[in-house]
């Protein structure tokens, strides 16, 4: 073909191609109209003029219909995010729709009826985390296409419909994170395509169904973290394509089957947290899996343990009553067990005490089954008198060197004294050093007061299982509520313990969570009890479910800002006002409280210490401190962590904080602090929470946080804000990016844009002399290098250092206040 007749008919074909993407149906263009004015989708990813098919982000069409609708990630209108309703009557004029995706998407309210009658060619229905409330409805078992049914992380209650039986082409079930009740129906085993069957995080009771085992292609099953009790039904053996098995956290009890190894396939089996005993079957040789999980700890198991899984990465035992000669390989994790020659297990008396209830001896490690201690047998009258005339002269000879090496080790025994009280604490067994003065811990309780007032320490009241111990809600006799940790020293590393005790020796602030008292009796297990935060913390407070009505509501930015200021002026008396200054180290949503007032207390206090000590660090707490350029027992540290509050604050991102993966947070700060500018505030609605209602004022002070934000997140740590600029600034959030004077009400100009960052933060340059005072030239040096760095598009989170102030990183927002960089001059 001419060259020259090839463009006209690729021009043909990509019309023809345009033409097939639009919609033939007059009445799916008025839908998705509909759909846009009702969920308030903004027109940045809905425009009215533009064609859905090709330009609608989220919308799929084929043959002139709308066949998929994708509603995660879309931006919504001030509307939209005042009232996020589940209003999506529109979708029963799709005929063809397969798809309906929310996931992430705040859709408040129940799930219609009429889902299940009118969207019958519905393959894919994602609705994971979009706040729904009620029930599933019934309707749903009529979907009868559908493959992919997802309602994980919401608000879901009641039971789980028997209707679902009638999935049959079923292949994924998430009903995980909601508030699902009753036992799981045995019906559900009639879905025999699925793969993936979720249901934990909910408050599921009663038995496994022994029909599970009818689930031939089921691959992922996780049940973990309800109230299931019984036992494991053998026949779950039948399901020979098994990859995952996920049980721990329920009230499973008896013993693990051993048809559990028929599982050839299977590469991820926890059991942990549960009431599992007797001897652990061998599965030495069953499971065939590379790079395997399996997880037995914090159950009763106990006898001898195989030295297999082979193809294992990780054997977790811990937690258990084992006993006789270790595993070995670094795969097993054997702590707080009875292996006598390992470190950290259980003392002889606990171990003795065990195995004497279970029925079974304990001492002789070669057999299968403890043995008790071989009695000694007296001498006989047969021994030779010359053997008795050895043993009478080297027993005098003996006698005389002991009594002399007593005598001697009497006179030495002051010198030694110390050292080896310092072994004994080394002990396993030995409980912690604990601080002197316990009136600084409040009143003393007994462990039948704790036992009472949390109600033998029920699910019901457990609000969390911290890395330092689980929290509970309790109710005193006199009617207070307080918050009660139970901190077993056998699963708790002692440090963290003895860490929190001795903060609350040296700090008191009204910004800090009130200790209300405490029950030291136990060696093993510790009790501290804090005064109960109504609001909870942040992670929790930052959206909440009202009723069924309002939906899910967020924090106005009034009280955001508030949190943030409290935040700061706990982390800034910690820095400043104590003496050494102390670093909190575990800066985070979850560590902010709020009382009923929303004021901060800060809690969590097991990682402080003093600025500068050389504690024991995790290996994760260490990489993630050599990343960020500081350690984490400096100030710099909490700067850091609170400015990834902060963000979280503005952006309404929870979990900055706590990511799995330091790569996954930097990534995520690479995305969004190029948005964040001190010359143009528009740039910060990209990113502030669509739920926020702010008007031109507060959108300059969100706008002033996120900058206060950045600067604390700089990657250099000697040029992070010390905490105390950081009150000031929060405190004052429209000097930060207007003039001083208030009067214009514009953005800075020149070389007064700077004039408060100046004051407040100090110079950009390391100063010999220590003054605050900056030099005119030095302000337009300042200028100019975040001049440069704007226009190069610099990234917020690199880690170049120039000298030159033209080459500056957009990280670096505020310079580093001269009184810091002389406080961390060794970092």
């Amino acid at each position: 073909m001419a060259p020259q007749l090839m463009i006209p008919l690729l021009f043909l074909m990509l019309l023809t191609s345009a033409a097939a993407q639009r919609l033939s149906y007059p009445a799916e263009q008025r839908a998705l109209l509909d759909l846009r004015s009702s969920l308030g989708i903004s027109a940045k990813s809905w425009h009215k003029k533009a064609n859905p098919c090709v330009n609608w982000t989220g919308i799929h069409c084929r043959s002139g219909h709308v066949t998929a609708i994708t509603l995660s990630g879309l931006r919504r209108s001030v509307q939209g995010r005042q009232n996020p309703r589940f209003a999506v009557d529109s979708l029963q004029n799709f005929p063809l729709l397969s798809t309906f995706n929310s996931s992430g998407f705040v859709l408040a309210g129940q799930i219609p009826d009429w889902f299940g009658t009118k969207l019958t060619n519905l393959q894919v229905l994602d609705l994971s985390s979009s706040s729904i409330s009620g029930s599933i409805p019934l309707s749903l078992g009529s979907l009868s296409r559908l493959r992919w049914l997802n309602l994980s992380n919401n608000l879901i209650t009641g039971s789980m419909p028997i209707a679902l039986e009638k999935l049959n082409s079923l292949l994924v079930l998430d009903l995980s994170q909601n508030s699902l009740t009753g036992q799981i129906p045995e019906e559900i085993s009639s879905l025999r395509n699925l793969t993936t069957l979720d249901l934990s995080l909910n408050y599921l009771s009663g038995a496994i169904p022994i029909d599970f085992a009818l689930l031939l292609n089921l691959k992922q099953l996780n049940l973990s973290r309800n109230s299931l009790s019984s036992s494991i039904p053998s026949q779950i053996a039948n399901l020979s394509k098994m990859e995952e098995l996920d049980l721990g956290l329920n009230s499973l009890g008896g013993e693990l089957p051993q048809e559990l190894g028929e599982l050839r396939s299977l590469k991820y089996l926890d059991v942990s947290r549960n009431n599992f005993t007797g001897v652990l079957p061998n599965y030495a040789a069953s499971f065939n899996a590379t790079a395997a999980f399996f997880n037995f700890s914090d159950n009763l198991f106990y006898g001898n343990v195989s030295s297999g899984f082979r193809n294992a990465r990780v054997v977790d035992l811990t937690s258990n009553f084992f006993r006789g000669k270790a595993p070995n390989g670094s795969r097993f994790l054997l702590s707080n067990n009875c292996f006598p020659r390992e470190e950290r297990q259980r003392g002889f008396e606990k171990c003795f005490k065990f195995y004497k209830d279970v029925g079974i001896p304990y001492g002789n490690e070669s057999s299968q089954q403890p043995m008790p201690p071989p009695q000694l047998v007296e001498p006989t009258k047969r021994r030779s008198k010359l053997l008795y005339v050895m043993i009478g002269v080297f027993g005098g000879i003996g006698l005389v060197f002991i009594l002399v090496t007593a005598f001697l080790l009497l006179l030495r025994s002051h010198r030694t004294r110390s050292s080896n009280q310092q072994a004994q604490s080394r002990d396993v067994e030995q409980p912690p050093t604990l601080v002197a003065d316990l009136s600084c811990l409040g009143e003393p309780f007994t462990f039948e007061q704790l036992l009472v007032a949390t109600s033998n320490f029920s699910n019901e009241n457990l609000i969390k299982q911290g890395h330092s111990g689980c929290l509970f809600r309790a109710r005193l006799e006199d009617g207070d509520l307080v918050v009660v940790k139970k901190v077993d020293l056998q699963l708790v590393r002692r440090e963290l313990f003895v860490a929190e005790l001795e903060f609350f020796g040296k700090a008191t602030h009204q910004r800090l969570v009130p200790l209300v008292g405490h029950c030291l009796d136990d060696d093993n297990v510790k009790f501290l009890v804090y005064k109960y935060m109504p609001n909870g913390d942040l992670s929790n407070a930052l959206y909440r479910m009202t009723s069924s009505e309002e939906g899910l509501q967020s924090l106005d930015w009034i009280k955001r800002l508030k949190i943030a200021i409290g935040a700061a002026e706990a982390l800034s008396y910690l820095h400043n006002e104590c003496n050494p200054p102390l670093v909190h180290r575990d800066v985070q949503a979850s560590s902010i409280l709020l009382d009923d007032k929303y004021e901060v207390r800060l809690g969590s206090f097991s990682e402080a210490c003093a600025s500068g000590a050389n504690n024991h660090q995790s290996v994760v707490a260490r990489l993630t401190s050599s990343r960020r350029g500081s350690s984490s027992s400096t100030c710099a540290y909490d700067v850091y962590c609170l400015g990834k509050v902060l963000l979280e604050l503005v952006t309404g991102k929870l979990g900055i904080c706590t990511t799995t993966s330091d790569a996954d947070t930097q990534q995520w700060l690479d995305s969004n602090l190029p948005f964040i500018s001190i010359y143009e505030k528009e740039l910060v609605n990209k990113i502030v929470d669509q739920s926020l209602i702010v008007d031109e004022d507060l959108l300059e002070e969100v706008w002033a946080v996120a900058v206060v934000a950045k600067s604390c997140l700089n990657p250099k740590a000697s040029r992070r804000p010390s905490m105390r600029h950081v009150v000031k600034a929060l405190e004052n959030p429209f000097k930060v990016v207007r003039d001083e004077t208030f009067s214009s009400g514009r953005l800075r100009r020149g070389s007064s844009r700077l004039s408060w960052t100046a004051a407040l933060f100090g110079s950009w340059h390391h100063s010999s002399s220590g003054s605050s005072n900056m030099s005119s030239q030095t302000n337009k040096e300042i200028i100019g290098g975040l001049r440069q760095t704007e226009r190069v598009g610099s990234r917020g989170s690199g880690t170049n250092d120039h000298s030159s102030s033209h080459k500056r990183s957009s990280s670096d927002v505020f310079p580093q206040p001269l009184d810091m960089q002389d406080e961390e001059s060794g970092n």
